[in-house]
């Protein structure tokens, strides 16, 4: 697949010959007006434009899990009513759909006379498959890259050629002195609304969800709780890049990515990671806004280690997304990319592990702020899935489907990667990261504070 944006109607130069009547633009995992070059290139070559996003009631996986918490939809509806509220700054609107893409975008291009629709690029195999099957229904979809830091043509080896170790890859990168482009300024204006939209929308769009922080979460059947790390029910942690911008802000203005690398291992409490992730995850945020205000950082009060290691972190999720455009729908098959055989399962201990019923105190905690808070630290991700893995012989793919549906941070690449990275089915030649857990309670939590927290009601 080519990480390249695809565009018709285009003179040699690449810029439009002729402004098309109307277009849709899809919103998918890029819920920003700024840095989003695919919405730039939407408003330069489109009249008019329908801003849509598809809502979809996935069905239960395999592992009985559901695919998305209430958390989860908390969040992306803070984000949305953001984006919607922005939208509506400049004369525009946000049609939501419950429906998928397949199943709306087509009739909706035909309902406002076009077949053109604009998106940004996922590299991941249900997000492609969206895309061909709306291309079989005779759309055009333009479609772009742009949710990694570094833009893939840059890079000193082609997709098909990326290393397959990380530290091969960073020292690759920084060798060759890559900067990852500017982030892109929103448009100035969004081209206006078809005069019949009002008339269709009103056919097609969901109740809008007011997002209330003084009730629980919609249909979650769970409640706020005043212990997460990141307490996205507070107008600070909000879904839309409103917040996103001003964590960003106060997160430099504090001086925090200065001693970001001493305490990224810590389990608990709002300052002790970046807590980037969950705006980078439904595009609130880009990391290339990040980038632009670690450098800025840096140059004003001095780099050390803690600064760099942002950029570090930055390199992985860029590497996570690399790795789907070499091997795509290989990623998710039982072996990964390895020769291990199939995964064993039980699904007892699985549903043991959801519950937060292993025995393990430090697991179980670990799985009781999952899903009571929709977060987890990065150390502790990396405990409770070695732990599902080798010491209660599940399959990857289900503790990966987990947390798929219980993150408000869910990536696609970077879930896949890590998981299959702790399996040892990923391009890592290790085999595996298996944890041992006394060692972690003595390193990590060695007082038991984090444990008494979430096993004592």
């Amino acid at each position: 697949m080519s990480p390249t944006k695809t565009s018709e109607r285009t003179n040699g130069s690449g810029t439009p010959n002729n402004k098309m009547e109307t277009a849709i633009y899809w919103f998918r995992n890029d819920l920003r007006l700024d840095d989003n070059p695919a919405l730039v290139s939407a408003c330069q070559s489109a009249s008019q434009i329908i801003f849509v996003y598809c809502h979809i009631q996935h069905p239960d996986t395999r592992w009985d899990t559901p695919r998305s918490s209430g958390h989860r939809q908390f969040f992306l509806a803070s984000a949305l009513a953001d984006l919607r509220q922005q939208l509506r700054v400049y004369g525009s609107e946000l049609l939501e759909v419950t429906q998928s893409a397949v199943s709306c975008l087509p009739e909706l291009a035909f309902a406002f006379n076009t077949r053109t629709i604009f998106c940004e690029e996922i590299a991941a195999p249900e997000e492609q498959d969206e895309i061909n099957v709306l291309r079989s229904h005779g759309l055009i979809l333009n479609t772009t890259w742009q949710s990694s830091l570094l833009a893939p043509a840059a890079l000193p080896f082609t997709a098909d050629a990326l290393p397959e170790v990380f530290t091969v890859f960073r020292h690759a990168v920084e060798n060759a002195g890559v900067i990852p482009p500017a982030p892109v300024r929103r448009p100035h204006l969004l081209p206006p609304l078809p005069e019949k939209f009002h008339q269709i929308a009103q056919i097609w769009k969901r109740t809008e969800q007011h997002v209330d922080a003084n009730k629980n979460v919609p249909g979650a059947g769970c409640h706020f709780d005043p212990r997460s790390s990141f307490p996205y029910y507070q107008p600070a942690f909000g879904g839309g890049s409103t917040a996103a911008n001003a964590h960003l802000q106060q997160y430099f203005q504090r001086g925090l990515a200065h001693t970001y690398k001493q305490t990224r291992n810590q389990l608990t409490g709002h300052d002790y990671s970046t807590k980037f992730s969950p705006w980078l995850a439904s595009g609130a945020l880009s990391a290339r806004q990040i980038y632009t205000a670690l450098k800025q950082f840096e140059a004003d009060y001095g780099a050390n280690d803690s600064s760099y290691w942002i950029w570090f972190e930055l390199l992985w999720r860029d590497f996570f997304r690399l790795l789907h455009l070499k091997y795509g729908r290989k990623l998710y098959t039982a072996h990964g990319l390895s020769e291990l055989p199939v995964p064993s399962h039980y699904q007892e201990n699985f549903h043991r592990w959801c519950q937060a019923r292993t025995g393990e105190s430090l697991v179980d905690a670990g799985m009781a702020e999952l899903s009571a808070t929709g977060t987890l630290s990065n150390r502790l991700r990396q405990i409770v899935a070695s732990f599902l893995i080798y010491d209660l012989q599940c399959d990857w793919r289900a503790g990966a489907a987990w947390f798929e549906a219980q993150l408000i941070d869910y990536d696609v690449y970077s879930n896949q990667g890590n998981w299959l990275y702790i399996a040892g089915r990923g391009s890592d030649p290790r085999n595996g990261r298996r944890f041992n857990i006394q060692k972690q309670v003595k390193d990590h939590d060695s007082d038991g504070s984090y444990q008494r927290l979430w096993t004592t009601n």
